[in-house]
């Protein structure tokens, strides 16, 4: 079972829930609707661009501090960090 993204507080738990989500992938990735790693980055990438839709859509308020330059530099080291 995947983490919720709702206890991510911290890095800590962000790098828990990212786990959380390649276990959830290995266990029963089949069952994902965006099974490889090209249609999982668009399928972020849209996400991104209609997240304000989303947040407003369940009653929330987009976070408005977000640190953006982080999450995209996590996501550009991943593809070569070891």
């Amino acid at each position: 079972m995947t983490a919720s993204p709702d206890h991510v507080n911290n890095r800590e738990d962000l790098a828990a829930f990212v786990r959380s989500l390649r276990r959830s992938h290995a266990e029963d990735g089949r069952s994902w609707e965006n099974v490889d790693l090209s249609s999982f980055l668009e399928a972020l990438a849209a996400w991104v661009d209609d997240a304000d839709g989303w947040y407003r859509d369940t009653g929330r308020e987009l976070p408005p501090g977000g640190d953006w330059t982080f999450f995209a530099r996590a996501l550009q080291a991943a593809t070569a960090y070891e």
